[in-house]
Parts: structure tokens; C-alpha cells; sequence
């Protein structure tokens, strides 16, 4: 299974509006790959701006597979690359 870079953003949206008891639409993501730090993403709530990392982005996932796909996967599965966007295989 391939997520896009739009479904990746859209699972990191819902578990940060979930964990600040938000609205997803009140979540802005912007992916980010540095060839020093890997995968990231900026995150802006509320007015303020927040940094995660590849490892809060695959939770995410995790949780948009579990609860949006009815699929169970594991962090181990999930493979992020930069490809024309960024991109999740799950395995």
C-alpha cells in the first residue's frame, strides 16, 4: 500500500487536531525532507508553529491506517521517501 503525500498530511492533521482537541481543518502540515534531518513536518496551530519528527509522522500514519483504512500496521512497515513528493510505503 502507497500513501500520497495529501494522505500523509491528512493523517498527520487528524492526530494533532485529536491531541489538541481541534478540528482538522484547524491544522496546517507542511512535509519537509533536509538530507541532515530526514522527514519532518511544520505544523501550524492555533497561530504557533511546531516541528516533528519522522517518528511522530509515522504514529500518524499508524493512526490514519488503524482508524481511516481498517488496517493494522506497524512503525516497522512503513517506509518514508522522497520521491516527485513524499511518499509512505506500507509493507
Amino acid at each position: 500500500m502507497r500513501l500520497s503525500e495529501q494522505e500523509i498530511i491528512n493523517a498527520i492533521c487528524l492526530n494533532i487536531a485529536q491531541r489538541k482537541q481541534l478540528q482538522p481543518n484547524q491544522v496546517e502540515v507542511e512535509l519537509m525532507w533536509d538530507e541532515e534531518y530526514g522527514f519532518s513536518a511544520e505544523v501550524f496551530t492555533e497561530g504557533r508553529s511546531q516541528i516533528i519528527v519522522a517518528a511522530n509522522i509515522l504514529e500518524a500514519i499508524e493512526r490514519y491506517a488503524l482508524n481511516q483504512l481498517n488496517t493494522r500496521v506497524f512503525r516497522d512497515q512503513i517506509h518514508l521517501k522522497l520521491e516527485e513528493e513524499i511518499v509512505a510505503d506500507i509493507h
